[in-house]
Formats: structure tokens, sequence, C-alpha cells
């Protein structure tokens, strides 16, 4: 015991020194931290970066969750574009959804919630019916993590025990925010493992550029340009089949702008809740590539997806309550409901670690988990 809790203090301080020669290349920001409640018996923060350019995010430990992105819109108006709660007790309900979480360590869907490496099959626990969902009951974003300032970045970092939710190995995660003066808000994951154990995180933000609470009214009228060619089918419980299809001729082709409103009822399942695969680029290897662009254009906000992962799951919040039931109290006294935002969350394709055809999902000691993901807001006209 005493031999593994060595190796996993080493695993941290390797990672946190990573973390933090990365942020060092990074502009200085003005960052603040403020105690925000506690949760599973731990104090937890609440930091907020600032730049130049009148943005805000705040970050809090629980599940190194975006709690707040504040931008001003093309007549100066400042509005809040994240869905979210108010204060931690929010983010501790049954009613959260993720609400702007860090998720691990396995992101979307593992079938069954059982997979095999190396001969040996191993049970997660399941969470959503027979299947594995976001990490499964008590995954990465139901734990508090870490933080310091460092350099203009707050590292958060995380140490998950082997056999932690049935995942082999214990694995020790950072997930680096910062904020540039040009409205960037990159986020870095990184994780190292002892035994071989599969790894996809995401951040699970639910964004609606024309302000938080204006719901579906407001969301339709977003125009979405996403680069994939290609999507994972899937079947009615939301787990591939294996099959990756082209998006061409099909309500999935999402290449050129379209409008939200135009589409989103289209869509089988009553709206976006599938992974997009991005155009394949062997000469690209693990380095970002554009992933979305999102405009809302009465507000003239613009956000830009750049990201190293080869997939991105587009979500439209469609299990959000119906417009016709209180929906969930968020923020400002605000109630959210369907459609009422979307998710960009980049990511490894779901139940990679059953699919030999899909890019690989599993971590072996000795190797560096690396998934960089920005947000870069502006206005556009």
């Amino acid at each position: 015991m005493a031999k593994i809790r060595h190796i996993n203090f080493l695993l941290l301080m390797q990672l946190t020194a990573f973390a933090m020669a990365e942020s060092k290349s990074k502009t200085i920001k003005l960052i603040t931290v403020q105690s925000w409640g506690s949760a599973n018996g731990k104090p937890v923060d609440k930091y907020t970066l600032k730049n130049n350019a009148g943005q805000e995010v705040d970050i809090i430990t629980y599940g190194a969750t975006i709690t707040g992105i504040r931008l001003p819109d093309k007549h100066g108006n400042v509005e809040d574009i994240l869905l979210g709660f108010d204060d931690i007790s929010g983010y501790l309900s049954s009613d959260n959804p993720y609400f702007g979480a860090t998720v691990g360590r396995v992101a979307n869907r593992i079938a069954k919630g059982s997979f095999v490496i190396d001969g040996q099959k191993y049970q997660v626990s399941r969470n959503i019916g027979e299947n594995s969902l976001h990490g499964g009951i008590k995954g990465w974003s139901f734990k508090v993590w870490n933080a310091t300032i460092e350099n203009g970045a707050v590292i958060m970092t995380l140490l998950s025990e082997d056999g932690d939710e049935g995942y082999p190995g214990a694995v020790i995660a950072s997930a680096t925010f910062t904020l540039s003066n040009d409205g960037e808000l990159s986020i870095e994951m990184k994780t190292f493992t002892t035994k071989p154990t599969p790894i996809n995180l995401t951040n699970h933000a639910y964004f609606n550029l024309a302000g938080h609470g204006t719901n579906a009214e407001e969301l339709y009228k977003h125009r979405i340009v996403l680069n994939a060619d290609r999507w994972t089918v899937t079947d009615a419980d939301s787990i591939p089949t294996g099959e990756i299809r082209s998006v061409k001729n099909s309500i999935m082709d999402l290449r050129n702008p379209t409008v939200l409103g135009d589409v989103i009822d289209k869509v089988p399942g009553g709206g976006y809740d599938y992974n997009f695969c991005l155009p394949e680029n062997k000469d690209n290897g693990n380095k970002n590539r554009l992933v979305a662009e999102v405009h809302h254009p009465s507000s003239g906000r613009h956000m830009t997806v750049v990201s190293n992962q080869p997939g991105v799951q587009l979500y439209t919040a469609n299990s959000l309550p119906a417009s016709n039931t209180t929906g969930i109290l968020g923020k400002n006294g605000k109630h959210y409901f369907r459609h009422g935002a979307l998710c960009l969350e980049t990511q490894n394709y779901p139940d990679a670690v059953n699919h030999p055809n899909f890019p690989n999902s599993v971590l072996r000691p000795g190797q560096l988990y690396l998934h960089t993901v920005s947000y870069k807001f502006g206005i556009k006209n």
C-alpha cells in the first residue's frame, strides 16, 4: 500500500509539473478566488478569470466545473452564456445534468458498463439503464479537485484510486484553464495511470450565446457549422453500433452554416445527441483542428471551438424538462427547458473501448493522455 501511495505521489508531482510548465507560456491574467461552500465534506472554491476584453469565466473545484462565462454583445451588454446554478447546492442536486463539468474517467457511454483489456474483463458502475454514462455513479464530475494558480492559469488536479467506479489503475488527472485577452478559454486535460485503463475526458458546458436563460426561443436562432464528415450510428440506448456513416445528404450534415431551428425537430430523437467524427488527417497527428463555429446574429456573439480530439458530441439539451413544466431552476431565478442550450463535447468516440475500428481509448503506464480544447469568444456582425 505504501508503494502504491508513493507511485501515486510521483505521478501527481509529474503531472502538476507538466501542467505548470505548459501554463508558463500563457499571458498572466487577473484571477480571484473565493470560498463557495462544501461538497463531500471538503471545501469548494470558485476561481474567476478576467481578461482585458471584459470577459469573465468562473470555475469551481467541485467537478472542475465551469459555472459562468460572461461576455459583452455587439452593443456592450454583458450576459452569462452558460447554464448553471447560483450555489453549490444546485450542482449537488439530482437536477444537475453535468452543467459545465469535467467528465471522466470515461465520458459518454460504455455498453453494459463492461470491457476487456489484455484479456481481463472489467465491470464498471452502470448508471443509465444497463449502461455506464460519464464515469459512472460517482465519476470525476462529482469529486472535489485540488486547485492552484500558476502563471495566469488555474490548475486543478485529482487522484482517482485504483478500482474507482470499477476502473483499473490509479489515475492522476489535471485540468488547466486559461483565458487570453483575445477571448480564448483554453482547457488542457492530462492523465497518467498505473495500469491500462480507458480514458476519455470532456467538458460538459451548456452554451446559449443569447444568455443562459433565453432557452429554445433564442437557441433556435443560432447558426452552427460543424466540421464533421461522419458520425457514429447508435441504437435506441445511444450506444454505438460500430457503424461510422457519412453525413452527406442527411440531417447530420452541418458543414455549411445551419440555423438550428430549421433542423432540430427533424433529427431522430428530438434533437442532436450524437458523436460526430472530425475529418481524418494523418499528417495532423494529435494537433488542434477546427471543431465548430456557433453564431447568434442578434447579439453578435460568436464562438469557435478547436480541439485535438477525433470526435465531438453535439447535444441540444433534449433531456431538459419540457416547456410546459417548471423546468430546472438555474441562475438568477431563470428556468431552463428543453433545447435551451447546446453542448459541444470534444471527445473520443463513445464506447471506443469496445470497438476496434474506433480510435484507441486505452491509456497505459508511461503514456500521457492529452486533451486540448479551446472556446474562442468574440463579436461577429
